[in-house]
């Protein structure tokens, strides 16, 4: 996938970028450098490979430190809204800003 300097003045209208044409060419030049990467990465067989959790366990037994799913607070829904300035049937009332 390579991008032409139109994708690069989207991508700077998108983000809202004001580009100098040197910086759009200079742009250019490294998101196609990205682009390549990442095709040379996705060319990579993976199949069988598991993904590592932490870079560590490539090298060494790693041991994770993982808690209980467990609920440790309170249901406490109208305690906390008890500072709102509107709520109905449990939810918080903004009021509307799109018309």
């Amino acid at each position: 996938m390579s991008l032409t300097p139109d994708d690069v003045s989207r991508i700077a209208h998108l983000a809202r970028l004001e580009l100098q044409p040197a910086g759009e060419h200079a742009l250019l030049g490294q998101l196609n450098g990205f682009f390549r990467i990442v095709e040379q990465m996705s060319a990579v067989d993976t199949a069988g490979v598991e993904p590592l959790y932490t870079p560590l366990s490539a090298v060494q037994q790693v041991q994770l430190r993982l808690r209980d799913d467990a609920v440790t607070e309170s249901n406490q829904r109208e305690l906390n809204q008890q500072s709102a300035p509107a709520v109905e049937d449990g939810l918080f009332l903004v009021p509307k800003v799109i018309e």
